[in-house]
């Protein structure tokens, strides 16, 4: 996945979702929207390379189900960690800034960044709830055209 590749910025909750190339300033999209392309478009993929009945034995059907299926599931960690670390860089700020509030009370700048880095570590944990729906209707979807064809593993 191309997104995998990019450097993800967690300073800034807009900046988090944007995905650059190793071209320096060259924003291409949002990370997380670049990510999920495979699973916005898992019905057009299963659609041109699942065949129908009437043209089963021309494709391979469990070997394009079994290699979508291994793309999704690369395409849902390599998403989940982007977050996950994005979350555990901002939760350290939070710390280190409840930290300082803690040393100078009376200083208000400390007050807001806690405040706005708080603001941000919820969305960034919001972000895994919308993670776990879109994750959950690509599966759906991949069950419902594959499941003749392919069985994926049981995920612990």
């Amino acid at each position: 996945m191309a997104a995998s590749s990019g450097v993800l910025n967690c300073e800034d909750f807009s900046l988090f979702q944007y995905y650059i190339i190793d071209v320096p300033s060259f924003v291409l999209q949002e990370v997380l929207k670049v990510m999920r392309t495979i699973d916005d478009r898992i019905v057009h993929a299963l659609n041109t390379t699942v065949p129908t009945a009437s043209f089963s034995g021309k494709v391979d059907a469990t070997q394009t189900c079994k290699e979508l299926y291994e793309s999704l599931m690369e395409a849902h960690l390599s998403r989940d960690k982007a977050i996950k670390s994005c979350i555990k860089e901002t939760s350290a700020a939070v710390s280190q800034l409840c930290v300082e509030r803690a040393k100078n009370g009376d200083d208000l700048s400390i007050t807001k960044q806690l405040r706005k880095e708080q603001t941000k570590l919820k969305l960034m944990q919001s972000e895994l709830n919308v993670e776990e729906v879109v994750n959950d209707q690509s599966l759906k979807v991949f069950k419902e055209r594959c499941r003749i064809h392919y069985t994926p593993p049981k995920v612990k």
